[in-house]
């Protein structure tokens, strides 16, 4: 394979097949350069994939883990990478003969990266999950949704991808650098429950200075403020509006023509909030979305329309930057994130048929498709 531009360029990473935070994971890291190889099941070759984004940038092959000979090639393959993905419930690896004791006697320096959502050990190591369940248990899942309702899902962005795939790329890269300077590899356990209270960092704090209430819709950043919520509009759109900051927050009753109303004099009082929030609905109810995008532009008042999926990537600022990039069927995707002036990333290719590189990648191990 021809060289690949980015700060991971030159790191071979082997990731075994699976779903969710492994794959965001591989993705990650491909689009930064490294060459990711990806192992799928033989049932599969041929097939286009199921994940066109979170596939990219991959390399292909096809092995049959549940036969000794295909668990000797990955071995092989694995021998010759600088990391691991593996997400598979702990203890499966260690069956197929790619536990981290064997890939570690082959391969030393290896980064051996698992991603599970509740780790390696534990009382719920063994169970079955998906993002609801670790984001629920760390108590993140309790804390998001309205006063007096029901817990909202905040897609599978803070357990899956936040918690999982994201923490174990950041885990990797480090133990990477550890492996450069000592030649030791290491097993780098991710837990998407751990992933997951790690990034409730700043609510915890505020919950320990009593600055937050363990209650559902009652703090400033859980859409009680009535400044940093969102609003809906006279055509059916929305508006959030952030302004946290008190001179944000001054522009913002004056684009609203509320600055002389005593009812907003006390920014902070929470007794002031129902009241507050009840009025601004009001006011936002009486324009449409993009009315009040265009009056609030360059007002430094923190408030943005809430887009669509297509209008995001359309969206100015984002297009101006190439947040999101057009694959080949002219569908938007997200760009590589984030950007390096020193090192910048190819654009990433899309992803491969399944076990499109099955012989290319043999035949730099030395065998050939037999």
């Amino acid at each position: 394979m021809s060289a690949r531009g980015g700060p991971l360029a030159g790191v071979r990473v082997v990731e075994l097949g699976g779903i969710g935070p492994g794959p965001f994971c591989g993705m990650l890291l491909a689009d930064l350069g490294a060459d990711v190889v990806r192992v799928d099941r033989p049932e599969q070759a041929g097939s286009d994939s199921d994940h066109p984004i979170l596939h990219r940038g991959r390399r292909s092959i096809v092995l049959d883990l549940k036969d000794p000979a295909g668990v000797a090639v990955a071995r092989r393959l694995i021998a010759t990478a600088d990391a691991l993905i593996e997400g598979y419930r702990p203890g499966v690896t260690e069956r197929l003969g790619l536990g981290p004791d064997e890939c570690l006697a082959d391969n030393p320096g290896l980064v051996y990266g698992r991603i599970t959502g509740w780790g390696q050990d534990g009382p719920l190591s063994q169970e079955p999950g998906h993002d609801i369940n670790y984001i629920a248990v760390a108590g993140a899942l309790g804390a998001v949704g309205p006063a007096g309702g029901d817990p909202v899902v905040p897609l599978n962005l803070v357990g899956d991808m936040g918690g999982g795939g994201l923490l174990l790329a950041l885990g990797i890269c480090a133990a990477l650098l550890r492996a450069r300077e000592t030649g030791q590899g290491q097993v780098v356990d991710a837990a998407m429950t751990d992933g997951t209270a790690i990034q409730l960092a700043l609510v915890q704090g505020l919950l320990a200075t009593g600055r937050w209430s363990d209650q559902r819709g009652a703090n400033l950043l859980d859409g009680a403020a009535p400044f940093y919520r969102t609003y809906r509009c006279a055509d059916g759109g929305h508006v959030a509006l952030g302004c946290i900051e008190p001179p944000f927050y001054a522009n913002a009753l004056r684009v609203l023509g509320l600055d002389a109303d005593p009812l907003f004099a006390d920014q902070f009082d929470p007794a002031r909030w129902r009241g507050m929030g009840t009025r601004l609905a009001e006011v936002f109810a009486g324009q449409t979305r993009d009315e009040w995008t265009r009056r609030f532009a360059g007002q430094e008042a923190c408030l943005s329309p809430v887009l669509s999926f297509a209008e995001a990537a359309a969206y100015p600022h984002n297009a101006a930057r190439g947040t999101y990039t057009v694959d080949g069927s002219g569908a938007p995707v997200p760009g590589t994130a984030p950007r390096f002036l020193g090192t910048p990333a190819d654009p990433p290719h899309s992803a491969p048929t399944i076990g499109a590189h099955t012989a290319e990648v043999l035949a730099e191990l030395g065998l050939d498709g037999a």
